[in-house]
């Protein structure tokens, strides 16, 4: 067949891929044979379109010289010109900012040469239609899980329904939400649901045999992922291609008896929020795993990031961003609660800390200077009072909740920050505490409290005249 007048004869961008099987029954190369104009243009005067690591294209030249290893487009032209079965799927590579609309058709093949045409159409922006033309069972589970997540009271439980779920839909036998931060260079078990035989297996106690998990295998997993959408690994053969890429991770898989494994990325336009996966799961149903996954992790994305938000702007809300201790707004908030009766507590202590010589430390410092004062006494504070609220009442007052204690042991705290090093010589603690056995009494408390720190910093300036403010 002359591969290359066929393509021509097609107007939308278009080649002929060629895969060779082997004798043991595995596949080998994966080559582009022939391509119409408006392919090889794709390719070699790219100018908006993908970048490709070749742009010169060159018949017959395996697909590698233009894109890294993909084991997703490896399983689309196997199963179109091995299997013989047209193909058509909507894609978004992490290696490309584009969509990628493609359909794959079987041509006859000669030997062990195996043949079909790839043709793509290519756009920047996603096509809601097509992201959403998918089979009954398919849309059925993916609204199934945005009904759920939408709707979610309690976003835990839910996030742990919706991995049940995926797992059930994914015939595995285990499945879980991993979360990262790369700032802190760790990862977090945010939901996870096993099979009864394997309840034991949880991605916990992964973490726990390996506190470097995270440096040794999940920043690993783009590059094991490849640019690719996702990585589907169905048997010895892809496994193998796991202990190539990731040598540490496959140890730790085999160590526990996975032969399959689905890891899809979860991201938020271009914020990496982490992954989900699953662990030895029905691989004859691959490719409608993979449908379902690829829209299903878009409403999980969107769900963990907008509760993510939430909780930044609630420590926005509640921090003092210099200090990093609670601000005034929840402070006030707090005593609210108490007053009302919602935040009711027995035997409560009050301590009131204010910072004696920050003024002198401004004069001859600089603010700057200051600024590091109030983030050492904050520092101080939270190391001494590490199970209490420490709120920051303004400028550089600090009040402390303390509940179950005694006057004896505020009597104890008060002496220990008093003798806290604030890095400055001229620098000290004043303080005040007043005890009450119910919290019903806190205004009182804090009242007593803020004038026994006055009292005390008026002693400490008159003692030091020459640091009065």
């Amino acid at each position: 067949m002359d591969f290359q007048a066929f393509v021509d004869s097609i107007d939308t961008m278009t080649c002929v891929i060629s895969v060779e099987m082997k004798d043991d029954g595995n596949y080998g190369d994966i080559r582009l044979v022939a391509g119409n104009e408006a392919y090889v243009q794709s390719i070699e005067l790219a100018g908006n379109g993908p970048q490709l690591m070749s742009n010169k294209f060159v018949p017959n030249s395996v697909y590698q010289d233009y894109f890294p290893k993909d084991l997703n487009f490896e399983r689309v032209c196997y199963r179109a010109a091995v299997e013989k079965a047209p193909v058509h799927t909507y894609v978004h590579p992490d290696r490309f900012d584009f969509w990628f609309d493609l359909y794959l058709i079987p041509l006859k093949s000669e030997g062990n040469m195996h043949y079909c045409t790839y043709s793509q159409i290519v756009t920047q922006s996603a096509d809601t239609k097509k992201m959403s033309n998918l089979s009954r069972d398919i849309a059925s589970d993916v609204l199934n899980t945005c009904i759920k997540l939408t709707n979610a009271s309690d976003f835990k439980s839910t996030l742990k329904e919706v991995v049940k779920d995926v797992r059930e839909n994914c015939g595995a036998i285990s499945c879980c939400i991993l979360t990262v931060d790369p700032i802190t260079h760790s990862c977090k078990v945010l939901a996870e649901d096993n099979d009864e035989e394997h309840a034991d297996m949880t991605m916990n106690s992964i973490l726990d045999e390996d506190p470097d998990f995270y440096e040794n295998v999940v920043t690993k997993w783009e590059d094991t992922i490849g640019g690719s959408n996702c990585l589907i690994l169905k048997n010895d053969s892809e496994m193998e291609y796991l202990r190539e890429k990731n040598p540490v991770w496959h140890e730790s898989m085999t160590s526990h008896s996975v032969e399959s494994i689905v890891l899809f990325p979860l991201k938020f336009g271009q914020e990496l929020l982490g992954y989900i996966w699953a662990v030895n799961f029905d691989t004859g149903r691959a490719d409608q795993i993979k449908q379902t996954m690829e829209l299903t992790t878009h409403f999980v994305s969107s769900s963990i990031s907008s509760v993510q938000l939430i909780k930044r702007l609630k420590v926005l809300s509640s921090v003092d961003m210099l200090t990093g201790v609670l601000n005034r707004n929840e402070m006030n908030e707090r005593i609210d609660r108490v007053v009302s009766g919602e935040d009711h507590m027995k035997n409560l202590g009050i301590v009131f800390a204010d910072i004696n010589g920050l003024k002198r430390v401004n004069d001859d410092q600089g603010h700057f200077a200051g600024d590091q004062l109030l983030k050492r006494a904050a520092a101080i504070l939270k190391e001494v009072f590490p199970d209490c609220d420490v709120y920051r009442a303004g400028g550089d007052e600090f009040m402390i909740i303390i509940p179950d204690t005694n006057e004896g042991e505020l009597e104890r705290y008060c002496r220990e920050l008093k003798a806290g090093d604030l890095g400055f010589a001229t620098a000290s603690f004043a303080c005040g505490s007043y005890f009450v056995d119910d919290s019903g009494d806190i205004r009182k408390a804090m009242h007593i409290a803020d004038e026994r720190m006055y009292i005390d910093k008026a002693d400490f300036y008159e003692d030091h005249p020459e640091l009065k403010r």
